[in-house]
């Protein structure tokens, strides 16, 4: 298993070096220039001249590369054209944002749609098959963006159970637990930034401080986007844990198990479910991977301040560094992920040897 990871790891690297170029190359190609799309009419020829210097896009690309791919092994993604911040700490501040939303997100998906989809199973053909198929059908057609203002309209405006917008209530303030402890972590330090970065998960600060308060109103804040954004994953593994689960019930040995006179739900869970779950784990790994890239319209409609919306900020001002940056990161979680559906294979399917 641990020569596995490593093997794995390894291999991660020339992909992710081939992803930073990619998207290096890609950026530029892009057609529009960093210095009119961020000083619009003030743009004349001598001024995006010294813009184009300060920034240093007026070295040849292999230059620009050549530097970048320098800063990028020390741990520096450059700082933002448009903010002049470092990306490192831009990152910190937006990504756990979308982090806890596409978990929270999965987290939804999971718990309605895989169960939906074995209860769709164990119906074939019945009014709750097709009951449940019409709901998965509904969840993939809904636009996220329409589902969404209709969630805070009937939720928050016309019910006010939930709040419509923002990641916490008015005058709440999510205390960094390192603050919290007592601990001294001085700003700029290699540490600093991993604890700002946890710090920065809200649910997950609040959790291990005890402030209960700013716990439960983050959750408030954070069901009505997951909800918008679970939909699609949601409909998808429903229809993959009914396909999958209906294919295994025809197998020889689920046969026999029913033969021997098994119980209907033993035969389910003991003999059918785990084998069925392969394909439903590999879809939930890229359903994570696509919800971090992918909650653009969720962050916009619910005036989140993640990385989906800063990534497409960032990609309308043509600000390279934050592009190469967010998508680097974003793909060392596909990697990851990936990583890790693959080694729960051994766990599902016993014939299965990472050795």
């Amino acid at each position: 298993m641990a020569q596995y990871v490593a093997r794995r790891l390894l291999l991660a690297i020339p992909v992710l070096f081939g992803i930073l170029i990619v998207t290096f190359m890609l950026a530029r190609l892009i057609p529009g220039d960093p210095c009119r799309s961020i000083l619009g009419e003030k743009a004349t020829a001598e001024a995006c001249e010294r813009f184009a210097e300060l920034k240093g896009l007026n070295k040849p690309l292999p230059t620009q590369l050549g530097i970048y791919m320098t800063d990028v092994l020390q741990g520096d993604f450059g700082d933002s054209i448009r903010f002049s911040r470092p990306v490192t700490q831009i990152l910190v501040e937006r990504l756990p944002l979308t982090i806890e939303l596409a978990t929270g997100a999965l987290f939804l998906a999971i718990l309605i749609g895989v169960p939906l989809g074995i209860l769709s199973a164990m119906k074939h053909n019945s009014a709750t098959d097709v009951a449940t198929m019409v709901f998965a059908n509904v969840g993939v057609s809904m636009p996220v963006f329409w589902l969404g203002l209709m969630l805070i309209y009937v939720f928050a405006a016309q019910l006010g159970w939930l709040p419509p917008s923002g990641r916490l209530s008015a005058g709440l303030i999510s205390v960094p637990f390192y603050e919290v402890w007592g601990w001294t972590i001085q700003e700029g330090s290699v540490w600093f930034r991993p604890f700002e970065f946890f710090s920065n998960f809200f649910i997950f600060n609040s959790l291990i401080t005890g402030d209960w308060e700013v716990f439960f109103d983050a959750i408030k804040h954070l069901i009505l986007p997951a909800i918008a954004l679970s939909t699609i994953p949601m409909a998808i593994m429903a229809r993959m844990t009914r396909s999958s689960l209906l294919d295994v019930l025809g197998r020889e040995y689920v046969r026999t198990a029913r033969a021997k006179g098994a119980h209907e739900r033993r035969v389910v869970v003991r003999h059918a479910l785990r084998n069925a779950l392969l394909p439903v784990v590999t879809i939930t790994g890229l359903q994570m991977g696509a919800l971090l890239s992918g909650a653009v319209l969720t962050e916009t409609v619910f005036g989140l301040a993640g990385a989906g919306t800063m990534l497409f900020e960032a990609i309308t001002a043509r600000d390279f560094p934050i592009i190469q940056g967010f998508t680097v990161i974003i793909a060392a979680g596909y990697v990851v992920i990936n990583l890790l559906v693959d080694v729960s294979y051994a766990y599902l399917d016993p014939r299965i040897r990472l050795e």
